[in-house]
């Protein structure tokens, strides 16, 4: 299983490394999100670093949508889903493979998106080490569960709109822990202020790695 996810997480990357969309795309994006944001908040400096911490998850949420659509449409031309049914590929190893690929463009996604917010919204991280783990948590969370439910609409037509409408409710815990965590951060917090929300992201991330590896097959067939 590790040595086929680990396989397909290199031909994924490798194939975003050569496209660059991620790059090209959906970081231009997300920045873009972000500037929308500080123009509806207007110019009070003030507002705008409180409302930085939601705003920043928000725009993450977006990019995690068009990574995940753009990893299922990897798979949607040329056979490529049923090439990797014939292949052997442990369907526990082609999910997790998935998972990091996306995962890993979202990281270096996050840190675009940090240094925008801190740099367009005036956020002062207080304690820079809770916002690393939580976008590492949230990271995984959102890969796990996009990945699977990317899987589950990959067969129909409508999966370009049906994927929001699936991910973005279910993605709410991300969005509320790493919201709270950011805030804790930002206020210059003790660790045990965001620790409760980190053990939210830790059981999140639990539950959809076990489910996703679980069921990602069965989807996998019946897609």
């Amino acid at each position: 299983m590790w040595r086929d996810a680990a396989l397909v997480a290199g031909k994924d990357l490798r194939i975003e490394g050569r496209s660059r969309v991620a790059l090209s795309q959906v970081a231009p994006f997300g920045i873009v999100a972000l500037v929308l944001f500080a123009f509806a908040l207007g110019p009070d400096r003030e507002t705008m670093a409180k409302g930085a911490p939601g705003l920043f998850w928000v725009a993450v949420l977006f990019c995690t949508v068009l990574a995940i659509q753009r990893s299922v449409s990897v798979e949607s031309s040329d056979g490529a889903r049923d090439g990797l049914r014939l292949s052997g590929i442990d369907p526990a190893g082609l999910y997790l493979g998935k998972a990091v690929a996306v995962a890993a463009q979202l990281i270096v996604l996050e840190a675009l998106l940090a240094v925008g917010v801190v740099l367009l919204y005036g956020a002062h991280i207080e304690v820079p080490w809770m916002i690393a783990v939580s976008c590492l948590l949230g990271t995984i969370g959102l890969a796990a569960t996009g990945t699977l439910y990317g899987a589950l609409s990959s067969g129909l037509r409508v999966r370009e709109t049906l994927l929001p409408f699936l991910l973005l409710p279910i993605a709410a815990p991300v969005l509320l822990a790493g919201t709270r965590i950011w805030q804790a951060a930002m206020a210059g917090g003790t660790p045990s202020d965001g620790t409760q929300w980190l053990r939210l992201l830790v059981v999140f991330d639990a539950v959809y790695l076990a489910v996703g590896v679980v069921l990602f097959g069965p989807i996998q067939e019946t897609a």
